[in-house]
Formats: C-alpha cells, structure tokens, sequence
C-alpha cells in the first residue's frame, strides 16, 4: 500500500522551474531515496511535501488524504516529521528538552490545563518525558540528555534531529542529507538507525549524496535532474541506468 503519493508536482520561483511535474510513490515501510545532483530540486520537493512551500500544480496524498493547503503543522499531525539539511535545534536548549518539544505536538492539554496541573495535564507530561527519554535511547544520546544542543557533536546534533522528529509519533519521516558532516563510523551506525526506524514500521523517505550508503539502505530510488524525474526504480536498476551515470553517478559507478 502506497503511504505518500506525489503526482505531477510543479514548482517554479520566478522564471526557475524547480521540479517539473514530478511523481512518485512511496510504499508504506520502505526505505525510499530522492537522489540527484546539486540543484536538482530535492529539497523543494521535500519542502512541498512539509507544506513549507505550496506547488504550483500537482497534488501530494499521504494516507489517501491530500495534504493541499494544511500548513506544516498540521502536516506533522497527520504524520509527517522531517529533519533539515541544515541543522535546525534549540541550541541553548538541552537535549531533553528539544525532544520534548517534539513530543508536545501530541499533547492536548490546554495552557488553562497546564497552568492548573490538572491530572490529565500531568499524565501527558509524564508521557512526553517516557517518550523523549525513549528516543534519546533510541538514537544514542540518553548519556547527554542534560547537554545543550550546541555542545554536541555536528554528527551527534545530526541524530537529535532524528530523535526529535521521531517524538512526533511519525508514519513517514523525512530525512534531508541525515550523513551530511559525519565521519564513516557515524555513517555506518545511522545506516543501522535508519533501518531500525524502518523496524518500528516508520516509513523513511531520504535525500542523501553519500552512495554507499543510499545503495546499502534503500529499497528504491528516485532520480531528479533539473527539476525533473529521469528515472525510478531499485538501487541495482539506477547504478545500471546509462542517464542517471551521465547526469549523476559517474561513469565508475558500475
């Protein structure tokens, strides 16, 4: 069963065609890349798909409803979360506390609620912080949860992110460049991350320039060149497409 559908999506800025009618689909629990050179459009197309940016044409469903006009908001209630090509954290915030602003997207309890500390309030709470305390386990950094975010690691601030997006109680979670700045130690264990997401029954949708590890973990790929769509299919069939190793992959990729 698809869990996201993407058809004919079109963005343009001014007179630049950022993605030109594209379409894809994204399995429910696969591992699904979104591969490409720079400029490609990779990003915008993650950006339409957040509601960050609004298309020009084209529609985008997720579990059969269309994500049309929802703000982001409203976009990670219905079960989308993502992380950023540039890191986006709380930084003088500790790093409990930036996976519980994940968590708080769940919560229904009003300010009247919580300034009162009625029982329901604080069960919520108590939740949140099981479920925060979780997904720094999770991804590795139960050990610095007292630590600011800007003391981390880049490779380190690279998984808050991850841990926060999945405190949202995601049913896809996309990724953008999730191994941009690590070393090959910290790529290896976020290949193993990422297929433990994918465990949890969590959809994974990824942009990714690191080759070996987009070969290693996805079940498919997409490829945009100039906004556009020049091929889909398995990782097997994309190192094998004679366009995608002109435009893309090198003529060493075989």
């Amino acid at each position: 069963m698809n869990l996201l559908a993407v058809d004919n999506l079109s963005k343009s800025f001014g007179g630049l065609m950022a993605v030109n009618e594209v379409s894809f689909e994204v399995e429910e629990g696969s591992i699904v890349g979104l591969i490409g050179p720079n400029g490609a459009g990779k990003t915008t197309v993650f950006n339409l798909i957040t509601g960050n940016y609004e298309p020009n044409t084209g529609t985008i469903l997720f579990d059969n409803k269309s994500l049309g006009g929802m703000p982001t908001h409203a976009i990670v209630e219905q079960g989308i979360a993502r992380t950023f090509q540039t890191i986006r954290l709380f930084q003088n915030m500790s790093v409990l506390e930036n996976v519980l602003a994940g968590c708080h997207c769940r919560m229904r309890s009003g300010a009247l609620a919580a300034m009162l500390r009625t029982p329901a309030q604080r069960r919520e709470e108590e939740e949140a912080l099981r479920q925060a305390n979780a997904e720094l386990e999770f991804v590795g950094l139960a050990h610095e949860w007292r630590n600011k975010a800007k003391n981390l690691s880049y490779g380190n601030q690279r998984l808050l992110e991850i841990a926060r997006a999945l405190a949202t109680k995601p049913k896809l979670i996309v990724l953008d460049e999730p191994a941009g700045g690590m070393n090959d130690q910290e790529t290896q264990d976020l290949i193993q991350l990422i297929r433990g997401i994918q465990h949890r029954g969590i959809t994974v949708l990824l942009i990714e320039h690191d080759m070996s590890l987009v070969m290693r973990v996805c079940s498919s790929l997409v490829v945009l060149e100039h906004g556009a769509k020049i091929a889909e299919g398995t990782p097997a069939e994309i190192q094998a497409n004679p366009r995608v190793i002109e435009a893309y992959l090198g003529s060493d990729s075989n």
